[in-house]
C-alpha cells in the first residue's frame, strides 16, 4: 500500500524525504512535516476571505516599492531534507530573491503568515513555528480566525518571540515591512 503517483505508488515508508515528496502529482494536497507526508485539504471559504484580505493590503502596501515578492500557498518552500512546506503568504525580501527556483522556494522566507485551519492549525502552531524560526524565517503571523486575532512573532537566536498580540481590535503590524499594519476587525468582518 502506498500513496498514488500518476502510475506509479510511493511506498509507506516511516520517514519521507524532499525527493520522495517531489514525486507526488502537481496539486497533490500533501505537506512533508518531520518526514511524514500531511495531507492538507482545501481551506474553507471563511480562510480564503481572509488569505484575500490580507493579501490585498499587502500589495497596496507593497506597490511602487522595491522591497520584495509576494506568494501565496500553493508554493512549496524546501527548508530542510524532511521540511517541505506551503505556508499561506510568503514574502522574501530584494536581496534574497536568489532562493527563489524553478519548481520551489530553496530556503526561509523572511515573513510567513498561517491562516489557522483545523486540519493544520497543530502544525502551523507547533512543528512549522520551531522550523520556520530554526531556518531563519526573521517574522512569523498566526491568524486566527476562531478568536479572531493575530500574533507576531520575531525571530531571534533560532527561536520565535511574540512582539505583538491583536484580538478582535486593533492593529498588528509587522516589524520586517515597516509601515505594514493591519485592523484586525477588518481582516476578519463577517461577510455582508
Amino acid at each position: 500500500m502506498g500513496i498514488y503517483q500518476e502510475k506509479m505508488i510511493i511506498p509507506v515508508k516511516n520517514s519521507y524525504t524532499y525527493e520522495d515528496y517531489a514525486r507526488l502529482p502537481e496539486g497533490t494536497p500533501f505537506q512533508l512535516i518531520g518526514g511524514k507526508l500531511i495531507m492538507t485539504p482545501a481551506p474553507g471559504i471563511y480562510h480564503q476571505i481572509i488569505l484575500m484580505r490580507l493579501i490585498e493590503k499587502l500589495l497596496f502596501f507593497l506597490a511602487g516599492k522595491d522591497l520584495g515578492i509576494l506568494f501565496t500557498a500553493p508554493v512549496d518552500v524546501f527548508l530542510e531534507e524532511k521540511e517541505t512546506y506551503q505556508p499561506d503568504i510568503i514574502f522574501i525580501a530584494k536581496d534574497r530573491l536568489h532562493i527563489i527556483e524553478t519548481t520551489k522556494i530553496k530556503g526561509a522566507p523572511d515573513l510567513v503568515m498561517e491562516i489557522l485551519s483545523p486540519s493544520t492549525g497543530y502544525y502551523d502552531l507547533k512543528k512549522k513555528a520551531r522550523v520556520y524560526a530554526r531556518c531563519g524565517v526573521k517574522e512569523y503571523w498566526i491568524v486566527d480566525p476562531e478568536d479572531k486575532s493575530i500574533e507576531v512573532f520575531q525571530q531571534k537566536e533560532g527561536n520565535f518571540v511574540l512582539v505583538h498580540h491583536v484580538e478582535e481590535t486593533g492593529q498588528a503590524k509587522s516589524i520586517l515591512l515597516k509601515g505594514f499594519a493591519v485592523e484586525v476587525k477588518e481582516i476578519f468582518a463577517p461577510l455582508q
